[in-house]
């Protein structure tokens, strides 16, 4: 659904009154006289006051219809005539003309936040140097939230599109062209407009170029997905995994390389299954109302704790405690395969990706933001693509087995390098019960820790009493339902949880944190404050990290002193639909998540992988 206007508006009306033709001379003095100042300069001719709007303007929905609380994507297409330009949001020179997008909302309605694409840096005649321009067609994003309160209906939304267009010998006053598109509150919304998201959808974000049309910016978020999974590998979270990984391809190959073919496409095809498995988790949570994020399972006790009582399983297997035993049809894939089996190599897939999804990293943020915005089908391919290049390792080496060359030849050596995995998986135990912590109440952690201690008890008697016995049938059926107490508690206590740790500052921090303010945010930065915002969880790994090596560091504390910079943390542990929101405004759906707030500029968001030098540099230290 779109909208467009083009022609003599009231706008343009406003701006023609308020300059005239003496005031022209100044705005074009500004722009060419300046940097070319003489008589060589080129004048306006009279006859362009007649067409002073070189670009059209069309406003559209991602959705025919939205629920009533439910957040939209909004999209601004200005398409600028051949051999004209403006210049971008964020021009070169401050006396330069931005162009922007005012959006109009019906009242009581929240303030959306509107993303701006990065410019394209263009020469022209009149100017020695580069400049910030848009040519073509530019898409400005916005997300805003419809009230939970409204009522079903059709509402206005107006966006007004100020430019100046110039060509690379004079410009034009400015002006501002509106744009009106009906945001309709009821049931039955479809997907709509995809070419204004398609080619849209990472602007504003920071990371990339603008994309000029709907197909090729599909494919430039499918390469961006694929290189984010692709790094997903090197990220703390699935570290653990990869020493599973790499101790079950270090067994296949035992059986030659055909099962190391086939135990690494097992491995693959588990990723990528599991990723199609999360799209349509995504896209159903969607189509319900529901928040949709990546790693946002993690704010759930429930799966923390059956994701602990896995890696204890996991990690009780490593140290020969017991073995799992395929039932049926399972058994008998399994016993087709490698040592490790087709089923142990497809459940390493799963698993791999499940450790995964508490992290991010390069390009992942904005392919997400692509995908979660998209239609069902445009989704899941995108999910795809990010599966396919966390497997794409496994995949290199089923194509090319004499590479499993590099591993380690097999020997009484791996007992020991089994059991030292082990305890990289109970490291990773370790972990998740502080997540714990942060989700539920100390009680009911330390019931769910005695939980996993009793169920690694009934497991060793099970171990030492002989198959078949009822003992040892026993301690199993024991084992899971200490499994499903442990579970369960902490499942129902989600409430109990005590307030946030993060946005408190301890004396033994560098940076005096503060808990987020989202509103306070934009007043301290419209009042000339930079201010630096840290979305975060207990669960996020990368983080953790980042916090460590970059953030709390004597440097960046330093620069936050000498510029005054208010930092602000956000704790996304927990659940929390507000910041949520705001990543989606950022068109980002996890985290972490940093942006700078600029005075007299637009918020800057940092990579996943944040680093000093990045800080700094923009700070201008």
């Amino acid at each position: 659904m779109a909208v467009g206007s083009r022609g003599r508006t009231a706008g343009a009306e406003r701006g023609e009154a308020r300059r005239a033709w003496p005031m022209l001379a100044v705005v074009w003095a500004a722009v060419a006289g300046s940097v070319l100042p003489g008589p060589g300069a080129a004048q306006l001719p009279q006859q362009a006051a007649l067409d002073l709007e070189k670009g059209d303007v069309e406003v559209a929905l991602d959705r025919t219809a939205y629920l009533a609380g439910e957040p939209a994507e909004l999209a601004v297409r200005l398409t600028i005539e051949d051999g004209w330009h403006a210049n971008s949001n964020q021009p070169t020179y401050d006396y330069l003309i931005p162009t922007s997008v005012d959006l109009e909302l019906p009242p009581d309605w929240p303030e959306a936040a509107l993303r701006y694409p990065p410019g394209e840096m263009k020469t022209f005649s009149f100017a020695p140097t580069a400049i910030s321009v848009y040519e073509g067609e530019v898409f400005v994003r916005g997300s805003l939230a419809t009230p939970a309160a409204a009522a079903a209906g059709t509402y206005p939304i107006r966006a007004n599109v100020t430019y100046q267009a110039c060509d690379d010998k004079m410009c034009l006053p400015q002006v501002t062209t509106p744009a009106t598109v009906g945001l309709t509150v009821g049931t039955g919304g479809e997907a709509a407009s995809p070419e204004f998201f398609a080619a849209d959808a990472g602007a504003g974000t920071g990371g990339g170029a603008q994309i000029g049309g709907a197909g090729r910016g599909f494919l430039w978020f499918v390469l961006l997905g694929f290189l984010g999974g692709l790094i997903l590998n090197a990220m703390p979270c699935v570290l653990p995994v990869l020493s599973l990984k790499v101790f079950g391809l270090m067994k296949s190959a035992e059986g030659g390389r055909r099962a190391l073919t086939t135990g690494s496409l097992a491995t693959a095809a588990g990723i990528v299954l599991s990723f199609l498995l999360l799209a349509g988790a995504a896209i159903g949570a969607r189509a319900a109302g529901v928040a949709v994020g990546w790693g946002i399972q993690f704010q759930e006790p429930l799966f923390v704790g059956a994701l602990a009582v896995v890696i204890l399983l996991f990690t009780l297997n490593m140290w020969g405690l017991f073995e799992i035993h395929l039932p049926g049809t399972l058994a008998k894939v399994g016993s087709s395969g490698p040592s490790e089996g087709l089923a142990g190599h497809l459940v390493t897939g799963f698993f791999a990706t499940l450790m995964a999804t508490p992290c991010s990293a390069p390009f992942l943020g904005t392919a997400l933001g692509f995908a979660l915005t998209q239609d069902s089908i445009t989704t899941a391919a995108m999910f795809g693509a990010i599966g396919t290049g966390m497997a794409s390792p496994y995949l290199l080496l089923a194509a090319f087995p004499a590479a499993g060359r590099v591993l380690p030849r097999p020997g009484p050596w791996m007992a020991t390098f089994r059991v030292v995995m082990g305890f990289l998986l109970a490291a990773t135990l370790v972990w998740l019960l502080f997540v714990m912590s942060g989700l539920v109440s100390a009680p009911r952690v330390a019931f769910f820790e005695i939980g996993l201690l009793a169920v690694a008890l009934a497991i060793w008697l099970a171990s030492r009493s002989q198959r078949g016995r009822p003992g040892r049938r026993l301690a199993g059926v024991a084992a899971a339902a200490l499994t499903v107490m442990a579970v369960s508690t902490v499942a129902a206590g989600r409430s109990e949880a005590g307030p946030s740790r993060i946005g408190v500052a301890p004396e033994d921090r560098l940076i005096a944190w503060q808990p987020f303010d989202r509103e306070r945010a934009e007043e301290l930065a419209a009042e000339g404050t930079y201010v630096f915002v840290d979305v975060t969880a207990d669960w996020c790994f990368t983080c953790k990290v980042n916090e460590t090596l970059f953030l709390e560091t004597e440097e960046v504390a330093g620069a936050f002193e000498r510029y005054g910079v208010i930092a602000m943390r956000a704790d996304w542990t927990r659940r929390d639909e507000s910041i949520g929101r705001y990543l989606a405004d950022f068109g980002r759906y996890g985290i972490p998540f940093y942006v700078l707030y600029r005075p007299g500029g637009q918020p800057h968001v940092f990579s996943e992988l944040i680093s000093k030098s990045a800080i700094l540099d923009l700070l201008g230290d």
